[in-house]
């Protein structure tokens, strides 16, 4: 139902060239491998299908599970070559950097999906490695349940190659791993295997003591936590009759024959059962057999070797087979039957040397020998850099000679000139000396008469601002009374109005006169730029509302402190969303927007203004500047506020700039380091 629904909407797509957004294209995913953990895998490989014959451009882990999907689907129907080939493909897509570091749980089960693949084939060699890569990769992003996979595939390559130390230690590890699981039936029953596997590598490597530790710790486990599972006893008892015939090898080296006998009657006795594990319990009957043959019990032997015989037509198992031959050679010898004992010996013979090719051949294969052989490979590619590069040191000394060779001449030839040109150069540098001599007293001038100038002027301005201030204030309180006619009103307002603008003018004078002298380093503080900013806007909200003009305020997401003068950035954010209200029409938007902009922030004051011409705008930032124009109501405008704005920005190692079209509106830029 799912697959059908689908497919209609691929075919709009197809229809109106749109592509699905982030949140289908994960509902695709998700729907994939629901159909695949229901073992519907042929369901979830037409699903996917459907998404790569119909979309454009897939999202990155729609294509990852639909190879993916589709290695698991062939190499399960033993089709190895088709599952190499989407595994090669898979890996293939993790094809920059950015990929592998951003996906990299996936770029380890793509390494994870090649191993597989490689395992099966019976390439231990290369199966380990990929293993290895694989849990390299995902020890940094994967949760040790996922991790424990990794663990038991290395363990398993080890078993293989003999190595059983080393797999007891990855079972061992594998083991511990599962317990970060979620407990069912199915991590509980890899834990039994992991400990059982664990014993039987010890047992291999013959540490008994060990091997029966972790044969009993299995047993325990299976008792105590098995009964959480009820459901599956039948899977309880095969893994029971697995432990006992393992178990029952320990005995059998220690030479307790009885118990050992006791505990593969009793494997034995699960493991025939129908559906059981049919294979162990002919490992475990030869293993009885022998029992039997070392005890002299022939009846006993010749039973246990016709109930094996019969289940070789059902149950393929050469290596028990080969056994089978081998312990009837030995029984028919024993009774006197020659000839026949002599066939079952040739046939023996036969079996073990397929036996024997495959164990050779898996031995062949050891990893170590590979590891050795990358070692050697990677020495010998050092030493080939290394003789390249003594090949190029020295082609470097025969040409740095040669040039040696060319400087000496050229020095003895210039030696002689120099000697003339010493003493005209002594003389050029003595005039250059005096003329250093004499910038440096004029620049010094310089520097006194531009802070006597700047001095005089707050003075100026200082001694100004009180009377100004005085006759802004009288006349502000006569134009309240009711006494005057309209003619004396309008003069009373005027005068007010000048004394107001010239008042603005003397601040903006004195502002500018300390930003050229202040030292911003002691007023810096931590300041929340959002709040900052958004205080900025109340308090000129007002001001932009007697134009009817609405100020658009976008912070960002998350609080950024940075190191700053509060008063002096509240400046000049004031400067610029007051310059927007000036110049901006009635009933025009003005907007503020602050961004994150990795290593700092950015503020913009867009209006839809007058906009700033041309011819004036690389002046629009100077001090005392012409580029000065009345507001659309009239204000007054005395060009120094960008002026103290481009000063407080620069001191704070910040940028400001502005783009504008006439007609159309200005916006100021202004970033600041977090």
């Amino acid at each position: 139902m799912v697959f059908m629904l689908f497919c209609c909407s691929c075919n709009h797509q197809q229809q109106d060239g749109t592509a699905p957004d982030a949140t289908d294209y994960d509902k695709i995913v998700d729907s994939a491998r629901d159909l695949n953990n229901t073992n519907n895998e042929l369901g979830a490989i037409h699903y996917l299908d459907s998404i790569v014959n119909n979309y454009k451009n897939p999202s990155f882990l729609t294509e990852f599970y639909y190879l993916s999907f589709h290695s698991a689907y062939y190499q399960k129907h033993n089709n190895d070559a088709k599952a190499m080939l989407y595994a090669d493909s898979l890996l293939t897509t993790f094809d920059t950097p950015e990929k592998k570091l951003k996906y990299m749980p996936y770029y380890g089960q793509a390494h994870y999906t090649k191993g597989d693949i490689l395992f099966d084939q019976g390439n231990y060699n290369d199966a380990y490695l990929y293993y290895y890569q694989a849990k390299m990769i995902g020890s940094k992003s994967l949760d040790d349940c996922t991790l424990s996979d990794y663990d038991y595939r290395i363990g398993m390559i080890m078993y293989k190659l003999e190595h059983y130390r080393q797999a007891a230690a990855a079972f061992k590890e594998s083991s511990k791993e599962t317990s970060a699981c979620y407990l069912d039936f199915g991590s509980f029953y890899r834990r039994q295997e992991l400990l059982n596997n664990t014993a039987l590598s010890y047992s291999k490597a013959n540490m008994a003591d060990s091997a029966m530790f972790f044969f009993g710790k299995t047993l325990r486990y299976l008792d105590s936590v098995g009964t959480q599972f009820k459901v599956n006893n039948k899977l309880l008892d095969v893994a029971r009759g697995v432990v006992y015939g393992n178990e029952a090898n320990e005995y059998i080296k220690r030479g307790n024959l009885n118990q050992a006998k006791s505990l593969l009657q009793k494997s034995i006795a699960i493991n025939l059962r129908k559906g059981n594990d049919n294979h162990d319990a002919e490992l475990s009957e030869l293993k009885l057999a022998h029992i039997y043959e070392r005890q002299n019990k022939p009846d006993s032997l010749l039973y246990v070797l016709k109930t094996t015989r019969k289940q070789f037509d059902s149950v393929k198992n050469d290596e028990a087979k080969a056994d089978w031959y081998l312990t009837t050679a030995n029984y028919l010898n024993k009774k006197g039957q020659a000839d026949s004992a002599y066939s079952y010996l040739v046939k023996y013979d036969a079996l073990k040397d397929t036996v024997t090719t495959k164990s050779r051949q898996l031995k062949e294969a050891d990893i170590t020998v590979q590891m050795e052989r990358l070692k050697k490979n990677y020495e010998f590619e050092q030493l080939k850099k290394h003789n390249q590069q003594q090949y190029y040191y020295l082609i470097t000394a025969i040409v740095l000679g040669v040039m040696l060779v060319i400087i000496i001449s050229l020095i003895f030839l210039n030696w002689q000139k120099s000697k003339r040109n010493i003493k005209v150069l002594g003389n050029l540098n003595n005039q250059i000396n005096d003329q250093n001599h004499d910038l440096e007293q004029a620049l010094g001038q310089l520097r006194l008469s531009s802070q006597e100038k700047d001095r005089i002027l707050r003075t100026v301005a200082h001694d100004l601002r009180n009377p100004v201030g005085g006759i802004a204030s009288l006349t502000g309180l006569m134009a309240e009374e009711s006494e005057y006619n309209d003619e004396q009103r309008e003069l009373i307002n005027l005068i007010k109005e000048t004394s107001n603008n010239s008042l603005e003018l003397i601040n903006e004078i004195l502002e500018i006169t300390d930003n050229i002298s202040a030292k911003l380093n002691k007023e810096k503080e931590a300041v929340e730029i959002n709040s900052l900013l958004n205080k900025s806007v109340e308090l000129l909200r007002f001001k932009a509302a007697e134009k009817n003009q609405q100020i658009i305020l976008e912070l960002m997401d998350t609080p950024v402190e940075l190191l700053i003068g509060r008063e002096k950035i509240w400046r000049v954010i004031s400067n610029l969303i007051s310059n927007a209200i000036k110049f901006s029409n009635e009933s025009s938007p003005i907007h503020v927007t602050l961004t994150d902009e990795g290593n700092e922030v950015k503020i913009a004051v867009a209006d839809n203004g007058i906009g700033i011409p041309d011819d004036i705008k690389p002046r629009v930032f100077n001090t005392f500047t012409d580029a000065k124009r009345p507001g659309t109501a009239g204000e007054k405008s005395f060009g120094l506020g960008l002026s103290i704005c481009y000063q407080i920005i620069e001191n704070h190692d910040g940028k400001i700039w502005f783009e504008s079209e006439v007609g159309k509106g200005t916006t100021f830029y202004v970033t600041l380091k977090k």
